[in-house]
């Protein structure tokens, strides 16, 4: 039976956050521990039950893309070992859960980046033929395999609050024309060959975030979790379809639609917190779905 972890407590080490997931710790002044818990986040609500397992597969499946993309742009990683820097009875919340990584200035928005049409994107292509800026063809379905992928950028959200979608010319605006085109260029460039891949082990990534940062020197480097089934959308292949629902997914959609369909008192759930308390089923079946996506990946 897998022990769930659903908030750290290392004293050894200053906590400086508490993300939707992530539990991120100061080691000196230039590195940072995160830890990666078995919260989940939804609607970015945090849910009150945590999935077994899940930072374990998380911070497996975020090694793998990092060793697997790192010729294409710069990481956070260290390359020293997490367990290393907390007291010998606190590397059982540590160990194979953590990252222990560079401390850089994160820059303020998030890197979108679409080859489907999925969620929001979806629902803003139905009111205006774009998303974020980006007109797209007319006649377009759900889940519907775009062109080329786009650039979507976002604003960072606080726990709680929800992040908002903007155009290419608002990020420019926040982060420099420079940093904007360069983001937009690698983050495609990231999301290409990640899509390339992982169609080759039957699993189509309709669409997925980065974070960036800089570091000491300036340098553009990508940071945070990477392609793992939180920050991403990860459809089975072989039941992909176009059409009005979400195609059945590997990624947390489940708990998504889920929360789509309870009823409070009659009513939809309003997605703020508190959110509805989740089933030992659907905790269950979305264990068993990023197991399954990180076994096909060959992670």
């Amino acid at each position: 039976m897998v022990t769930a972890l659903h908030e750290s407590s290392l004293r050894t080490l200053p906590l400086l956050a508490r993300g939707k997931v992530r539990d991120n710790y100061a080691v000196g002044d230039d590195r940072l521990l995160m830890v990666a818990s078995d919260r989940l986040s939804a609607f970015d609500v945090i849910m009150g039950e945590p999935i077994p397992g899940k930072g374990e597969l998380l911070t497996r499946m975020a090694l793998f893309w990092f060793a697997r993309l790192g010729h294409i742009v710069p990481n956070h990683l260290s390359g020293a070992d997490p367990e290393s820097v907390v007291a010998d009875d606190e590397r059982a919340q540590v160990r194979g859960r953590s990252m222990l990584v560079k401390r850089l200035k994160p820059l303020p928005i998030e890197a979108v980046v679409r080859g489907y049409l999925a969620g929001s994107g979806w629902k803003e292509y139905r009111e205006s033929q774009s998303v974020c800026g980006v007109a797209l063809p007319a006649g377009l379905k759900n889940a519907a395999k775009l062109p080329q992928p786009i650039f979507t950028p976002a604003t960072k959200a606080e726990a709680g609050d929800h992040d908002e979608n903007i155009t290419f010319e608002q990020a420019a605006k926040v982060i420099g024309s420079e940093f904007a085109a360069r983001v937009r260029e690698i983050s495609i460039r990231l999301y290409s060959e990640a899509a390339a891949y992982a169609l080759t082990k039957g699993i189509v990534i309709a669409d997925t975030k980065f974070e960036f940062g800089l570091d000491a020197d300036g340098t553009l480097t990508l940071m945070d979790e990477v392609l793992t089934p939180d920050s991403s959308r990860y459809w089975p292949l072989e039941t992909y379809r176009e059409g009005d629902d979400n195609p059945p997914s590997y990624d947390k959609q489940f708990v998504r639609d889920w929360l789509e369909a309870v009823r409070i008192d009659g009513q939809p759930w309003n997605k703020r917190a508190p959110a509805p308390a989740l089933p030992a089923d659907v905790i269950e079946k979305t264990a068993a779905k990023y197991r399954e996506a990180l076994s096909r990946l060959g992670a």
